[in-house]
């Protein structure tokens, strides 16, 4: 019940075929040093363009240039990979907007879900950039999903998600074993909030977290936190880099995520309650 995991950190851009032969190159490093499961970030394949409308619709299809890539990476290396996120607009859709949709694969290279993020970015920061309205350009998902791996039960969530609990802990409801985190934290969010936001889905949900990142500067004044982590479900960090493009690699072993639930069986001990609101 011990398998290797991995987290792949990205500088991904506007060019779709650069940021393709990067991700390429780190994967099949991480491979090299045995990963079975294999996450990358969120844009990993197209970050601040302007045409994340138009990548959408050439990615209708499984013959879509990303996702092929990611069918065959997944197929030649043997591993499952949970492919960051990419901009997708099913066919029929008519609004202007894609999802940001993180597709997973098995090591066949088959497509076996499809998650679509959530909750969209629509912040300010004091950066350089001041102001993120990934509402623009992105359609919300609707659906949570888990899957069933090799290496326990899988949820992939998207960057901004990692704010709402409430979802972690719908999805633990159906024993999670490994939360995948695909992310684009900027510099500013996520020197305040990463690493605390990252540990605390793992304590709550006794799960393994994997979080993706992008790193540095990307054009459009957008800066990168980095810092990925692969956290345990005690909330120890047992992968974890800094800045710039990076790979991490850890061993979870499935049998500790029963035996810390076994131990502060938490999740079990929910009750039910009222709210009580006084007023002055």
């Amino acid at each position: 019940m011990k398998y290797k995991v991995a987290a792949v950190q990205m500088n991904s851009g506007m060019d779709v075929a650069d940021n393709l032969t990067h991700a390429e190159r780190l994967i099949s490093q991480v491979v090299r040093l045995g990963a079975n499961l294999v996450v990358l970030p969120e844009c990993f394949a197209a970050f601040a363009t302007p045409e994340m409308l138009l990548i959408g619709k050439g990615e209708q299809t499984v013959e879509g240039p990303i996702r092929s890539f990611l069918a065959e990476q997944a197929r030649t290396h043997n591993i499952w990979l949970v492919a960051g996120s990419i901009p997708f607009l099913p066919e029929g859709q008519t609004d202007d907007r894609c999802l940001a949709s993180c597709f997973v694969y098995n090591n066949q290279g088959d497509e076996v879900a499809r998650y679509d993020k959530i909750h969209l970015f629509d912040v300010n920061v004091d950066d350089s950039k001041g102001s993120y309205r990934e509402s623009k350009e992105f359609l919300p998902g609707k659906h949570l999903v888990v899957v069933d791996t090799p290496f326990g039960r899988v949820a992939p969530v998207i960057c901004y998600d990692l704010r709402f609990p409430e979802i972690f802990r719908k999805l633990a409801e159906h024993n999670v074993d490994i939360f995948c985190i695909p992310s684009a934290f900027t510099a500013v969010t996520g020197a305040a909030h990463w690493e605390t936001l990252v540990k605390a889905r793992a304590i709550e949900n006794f799960s393994y977290v994997i979080a993706a990142n992008q790193t540095g500067s990307h054009g459009d004044k957008r800066e990168t936190h980095g810092h990925s982590m692969i956290v345990d479900p005690w909330g120890q960090a047992i992968a974890s880099t800094t800045k710039g493009e990076a790979v991490i690699l850890a061993e979870i072993d499935l049998q500790k995520v029963k035996q810390i639930r076994d131990q502060m069986p938490s999740l079990s001990h929910r009750c039910p309650y009222e709210l009580a609101l006084i007023k002055k």
